[in-house]
């Protein structure tokens, strides 16, 4: 494992005249990271990585951060979902309705338009209803890696589910993909997108012209996809 050390107290810089607080972490990575969520600008970087290098990358980045920024600030607080016989659910972009069933061995099963789901008092709905999908997720997620990496060269990568707060796809160096398996909420088209962005790190490690020109390739139209996904990212339910 790589050794990580704690983070750094936290720094300040002034991006478009607006200052912007950020947690350094260091560690035995190649590259600079920057990510945002709820905590605000989150920067990871190698051990011996200059603050200048560092700042650099932050200001080249300024726009994102600010949009992504704000995008946190405005975020609607996520209801949770209340899961009842005949509750209907959007997956990959088409209506699933709930049906609560005592038929069969089964706890859940998948029917034309329809989820069933065996529900008691050990198993209660919302556990079924998310195993059901971290299933259809991996099912689907393989099928669209198998789809998408070939037109790339290279052969589907091993794949993990993720429960990410904020990410909804990783690729790690050994060339491992992870896919948070909430994308199942959202259209295949956007699922796509994803799959696409994270088998372009397999040749690319990085967010550079080259990495995207890698994603144009793969997914024709990858901007309005990746709006789309910012946008219905506010929309997942919890359950």
């Amino acid at each position: 494992m790589p050794r990580i050390t704690p983070p750094e107290p936290p720094r300040s810089i002034v991006i478009g005249g607006q200052p912007v607080a950020y947690q350094l972490r260091r560690s035995q990575r190649r590259t600079i990271g920057l990510s945002i969520d709820h905590r605000g600008l989150r920067v990871g970087a190698p051990t011996r990585a200059r603050i200048g290098d560092i700042e650099g990358l932050i200001h080249e980045h300024g726009q994102w951060v600010l949009d992504k920024l704000a995008a946190w600030r405005d975020r609607p607080a996520q209801g949770k979902l209340a899961i009842t016989d005949g509750s209907v659910v959007s997956i990959l972009g088409e209506p699933l309705t709930i049906a609560f069933t005592d038929v069969g061995r089964s706890r859940w099963q998948f029917g034309p338009g329809t989820l069933y789901l065996r529900p008691d008092s050990i198993h209660p709905a919302s556990e079924l209803l998310e195993k059901a999908l971290r299933e259809k997720a991996r099912t689907v997620f393989a099928e669209r890696l198998a789809v998408h990496a070939p037109l790339l060269g290279v052969s589907a990568p091993p794949l993990r589910l993720s429960s990410a707060r904020t990410r909804w796809g990783s690729c790690s160096h050994r060339g491992g993909i992870a896919l948070n398996w909430r994308l199942v909420l959202m259209p295949l088209t956007i699922v796509d997108y994803v799959v696409c962005h994270e088998l372009a790190h397999l040749k690319e490690m990085n967010h550079s012209p080259r990495f995207w020109s890698v994603v144009e390739q793969l997914c024709p139209g990858w901007k309005a996809r990746r709006l789309e996904l910012r946008q219905l990212a506010r929309q997942i339910p919890l359950f």
